[in-house]
């Protein structure tokens, strides 16, 4: 087995500040996993630094290095061939880290287990849905708002406080209905209710999303009994425990599943379907991914959720960023892409 491990920086197009980061640059991990000659690819955009649950980019680069790709190696040694990727999630420990670090690998494993077998990504999930793409904009800057033609719902970063003009004026010409996303920056019910109700009079809110912090799902069910539109937990989803007491409390309606923090497109299958099938609505969320790891989370969204989704294209300052491939996920990171990032490691 060969593995590298690349990385890559690149500026958005579209700045969006979210209550405790400012996406204006994205890191993308890509790893090229090669095995019996046949090549696998990985990706995930961690964060820049640990937040709201979420690890940054430098925990999971440790995490891959000191725990999962020697989990991976011993599994080799031991059995003579690579684990399958439907195995990968049990390699996963309980540092926040392990999450994204054995998506990454799995990922990986899934591509090259597909071109190996000569499959693509869509004979084993066959579109069954039409997802609606759900695109990221920001009311905690002055930034314009590019809304692509795709986009069917916009999630709108915020956080408590006074709508300024600017945003007023942007939200009054959207036509299209808003998901209000707090990232876990909410203060007392009465403040969240207030500041949804003052967006709402300029938009339709079709959701609003995270306003307490991950585990805190019994302001969440207070706050459901509160208001006008459902509610949705994002930070607040990584395992089937988070499901199970989202449920138990009635804490949400919506939940939003992202393949990198849940642990990987196993997991988050598992929890997609678990969601649906306790009456909550799940959709695919991502993180500033390329095209590359954007495709196959659309390819999931377009077999397993009708809700709209975060599967359309971020837009960055890079070109060129995917190439096509018979098989496997049918596209893979570009030459180019990997020769402009950098090595992170080689491991043999």
């Amino acid at each position: 087995m060969e593995l590298t491990l690349h990385r890559e920086t690149v500026s958005l197009r579209d700045r969006v500040r979210a209550a405790h980061q400012d996406h204006a640059t994205r890191t993308r991990l890509f790893v090229r996993l090669e095995h019996d000659g046949v090549v696998g690819y990985g990706e995930i955009a961690p964060q820049p630094v640990a937040l709201n649950g979420d690890p940054g980019v430098g925990e999971v680069i440790q995490e891959l290095d000191g725990y999962v790709l020697s989990q991976l190696q011993s599994a080799l040694e031991r059995e003579g061939a690579l684990p399958s990727w439907t195995r990968l999630a049990r390699f996963a420990g309980s540092r926040a880290a392990s999450a994204p670090a054995v998506t990454l690998i799995e990922m990986a494993l899934l591509d090259r287990e597909l071109r190996s077998e000569g499959r693509s990504i869509n004979d084993v999930w066959p579109q069954r849905f039409d997802t609606p793409v759900q695109g990221t904009v920001s009311l905690l800057d002055d930034e314009p708002w590019n809304i692509a033609d795709e986009w069917v719902r916009v999630r709108v970063k915020t956080a408590p406080g006074s709508l300024n003009s600017s945003a007023r004026e942007r939200l009054s010409a959207l036509a299209i209905p808003v998901l209000v996303d707090f990232n876990c920056s909410g203060t007392t019910l009465e403040e969240v209710i207030t500041h949804v109700q003052h967006i709402g009079e300029y938009a339709t809110v079709a959701a609003l999303e995270q306003p307490y912090a991950p585990g805190n799902v019994i302001d969440h069910a207070k706050l459901a009994t509160r208001l006008d539109v459902p509610l949705s937990l994002d930070e607040g989803v990584r395992s089937l425990r988070d499901l199970e007491q989202i449920v138990r409390y009635d804490a949400a309606k919506i939940v939003c599943i992202k393949p990198a923090r849940v642990g990987g497109y196993a997991n988050a299958r598992t929890l997609i379907e678990l969601a649906s099938a306790k009456g909550l609505t799940p959709y695919v969320g991502g993180f500033f991914e390329s095209p590359f790891a954007r495709h196959v989370n659309s390819v999931l969204s377009r077999h397993l959720v009708a809700e709209p989704s975060d599967i359309g294209r971020v837009a960055s300052n890079s070109t060129d960023e995917v190439e096509p491939v018979p098989g496997g996920f049918e596209m893979k990171p570009s030459q180019r892409t990997l020769e402009r990032s950098v090595l992170v490691a080689t491991f043999a």
